[in-house]
């Protein structure tokens, strides 16, 4: 009788245990399942796509980016699918040819229809904005200005896109929409996620990266300064992203893009001569001619303007870079100042601090001159590497890089010394600061520039509240299939060891 109980009551024992332990198993493979089919969702296979047209000084350039279509006003990444630079000088350039606008334009427009699908097209919005060769033009003749964007609009509406329009676009919506692109694309808007929290940590958000846009006719530079306190409400905006509130400090500097800068020094260096300039930011052995009226053209000179008796300049290099720096110093105005720090010409600037981004002409003068290492070169070795440069004969550089056009290679010994100068003597970098400088032409494939950011604001793309989160942090989503993937190992140990020796667990029992 008592052997009997005790068979009995092995056998309730053995039927429990592998009962728990099979139910923990099936809970573990449910636990599993579950959080694969959460946080592996499979991406949407449609995706939205937006078409932004950077008028810029000197060229226009097309972009098309592309986001997912269930993401948008959420958390998905727009990216850059296709940049397509327009042959030829920027609309500016076209007063006198207006009918060449619509030819200027369609090989980018027809790549636009080749790499967006044909069905979406009509829902693709466009956008064109002009930047400072438009605004200069329109100081110039306001009439002009509106018969190009009348043209432009017009060219643009015959092709089967979703068309928003042609503006001029501020100095500082540029500074703006750049500074947006730079930390959209570097993830400084949204916040670091902790480990084992579903949500993002309650702390501060990222610090922001500076941006620094230099192009043709303008430069800009926008940061969020360390003192919230602004002396000039005019270059302020506050912005709220991702639940986030930005005070930000943006001011474009009209004519101080590097070609305009160029066209000053100009201007100012002819006046004293007698219609040859021996230039030192050109190298030496080269020449070039350039009618004195072509030279006044532009409002940003017409302060140097005076009577001369010769109606074309001829400039001829000597390339020396301490020489040409100095004469490039003289375009920055630094004797007054009506704030506590200024830039140049009484413009205010708060002390730059934190990581900038320098990109634009930034990046593509730099990066031609091999002075975008990562190893961060200090300015010392970045001006012996300017001066070293600059004294190269025309000749010898011509031969090294047949492959650049002449007017381009012919500037980079100005360009890339205009930008020490402006960075270093405009904006008051130092050589502790100019490490937190990076000059970057593409963040994740998608070139840095004002365009996502114009793009991001017209379409709302960044909430002004902070989106819903992921379902869990990547961190958290590891630990918890490691932790699950355990407990089921552990339990099909259980039972292998139950099956093979029950009597280890009945013992215990009796």
């Amino acid at each position: 009788m008592e052997d009997r109980r005790e068979s009995e009551l092995k056998r309730f024992c053995s039927r429990n245990i592998l009962s728990i332990l099979g139910f923990s198993s099936i809970i573990a493979v449910i636990a599993l399942l579950a959080l694969g089919l959460v946080q592996n969702k499979p991406l949407p296979e449609n995706v939205k796509f937006g078409i932004v047209l950077d008028a810029g000084s000197s060229h226009t350039s097309l972009y098309i980016y592309q986001w997912p279509a269930e993401k948008e006003n959420d958390t998905g990444m727009v990216s850059q699918v296709e940049e397509c630079k327009v042959q030829g000088p920027g609309i500016a350039n076209h007063v006198q040819k207006l009918s060449e606008i619509d030819v200027y334009l369609a090989a980018c427009m027809e790549r636009a229809k080749v790499v967006i699908p044909a069905p979406q097209h009509t829902e693709t919005p466009v956008y064109l904005g002009a930047t400072a060769g438009m605004r200069l033009l329109r100081m110039k003749n306001g009439y002009l200005a509106s018969k190009i964007l009348a043209v432009v609009t017009s060219s643009i509406s015959n092709y089967p896109f979703d068309f928003q329009g042609a503006r001029i676009i501020t100095g500082q919506e540029e500074g703006a929409y750049g500074w947006i692109t730079t930390n959209y694309l570097l993830g400084r808007f949204t916040q670091k996620s902790s480990w084992f929290n579903l949500k993002p940590t309650g702390g501060e958000p990222q610090e922001t990266y500076g941006a620094l846009d230099l192009g043709g006719a303008s430069t800009q530079i926008t940061f969020v300064p360390k003192d919230k306190t602004m002396e000039s409400p005019d270059d302020t905006l506050h912005f709220r992203l991702y639940g986030r509130n930005y005070s930000v400090y943006t001011h474009s500097f009209l004519c101080y893009g590097k070609d305009q800068a160029l066209l000053q020094k100009l201007a100012k260096d002819v006046r004293n001569t007698d219609g040859t300039i021996s230039d030192p930011c050109f190298h030496p052995g080269y020449q070039r001619k350039m009618v004195l009226a072509d030279l006044y053209e532009s409002p940003c000179t017409r302060k140097f303007e005076t009577f001369l008796q010769f109606d074309e300049i001829i400039i001829q290099g000597t390339g020396n870079y301490q020489q040409c720096q100095q004469s490039i110093l003289q375009l920055f105005n630094t004797s007054y100042c009506p704030y506590s720090h200024c830039a140049f010409d009484g413009i205010f600037l708060p002390p730059v601090q934190g990581d900038f981004g320098a990109f634009s002409a930034f990046y593509y003068v730099m990066e031609f001159l091999n002075l975008t290492s990562k190893e961060h070169l200090s300015p010392k070795k970045m001006t012996d590497m300017m001066e070293e440069f600059c004294s190269q004969p025309w000749e010898k550089l011509q031969v090294y890089f047949s492959d650049v056009k002449e007017n381009y290679l012919s500037e980079y010994c100005f360009s890339g010394t205009y930008i020490l100068t402006l960075l270093l003597n405009g904006y008051h970098f130092t050589a502790e600061t100019w490490k937190n400088i990076h000059f970057m032409g593409k963040v994740r494939s998608t070139s840095v520039g004002w365009t996502l950011g114009y793009m991001l604001n017209l379409t709302n793309m960044i909430p002004a509240e902070e989106p819903p989160s992921a379902p869990l942090p990547h961190s958290t989503y590891v630990f918890l299939m490691v932790f699950f993937s355990l407990i089921l190992v552990i339990v099909v140990l259980l039972c292998i060891f139950a099956f093979h020796k029950p009597s280890f667990f009945w013992e215990d029992v009796v």
